[in-house]
């Protein structure tokens, strides 16, 4: 049950941290104050929403990693116990135990391709001697 509530949460956050970084402005956004952006900065002080949403994304950032951390740690607790008293392994549970390990000095089966008879090439006739064409039109002329 505790698990369940910690993943709720653990989404809700990440679904925050998601919006508070889309809200902020980005290192050009100053270029558009100049067109009417920069009235809306009052809504949260003097000081506009970059303080209020860097710090609350920090601490978002801070929680969801927190969270992370401590999910990872529980169920690392919960794999150890249920490998100490031998529970569930899963599909792993399945398999069949092999009877026993290889002896050490035996050589694995190498699987030995198929020989084919070795042909002779065939035998081919003597090309004709290829002719110089210098000779050919001395011969002509």
């Amino acid at each position: 049950m505790l698990l369940w509530i910690i993943n709720i949460v653990y989404v809700l956050v990440a679904i925050a941290m998601i919006a508070l970084i889309l809200m902020q402005r980005g290192a050009g956004a100053a270029a558009g104050s100049g067109f009417g952006g920069g009235a809306s900065a009052t809504v949260f002080g003097a000081r506009g929403a970059s303080n209020f949403l860097s710090k609350s994304t920090k601490w978002l950032a801070i929680a969801f990693f927190s969270m992370t951390l401590g999910m990872a740690w529980l169920h690392m607790q919960g794999a150890r116990n249920a490998g100490q008293q031998g529970g569930d392994l899963g599909v792993m549970a399945n398999l069949p135990q092999e009877a026993a390990a290889p002896a050490e000095n035996a050589a694995p089966a190498i699987p030995s391709a198929p020989v084919v008879p070795a042909e002779s090439p065939a035998a081919t006739p003597d090309a004709p001697k290829a002719e110089n064409s210098a000779e050919k039109s001395a011969q002509e002329g």
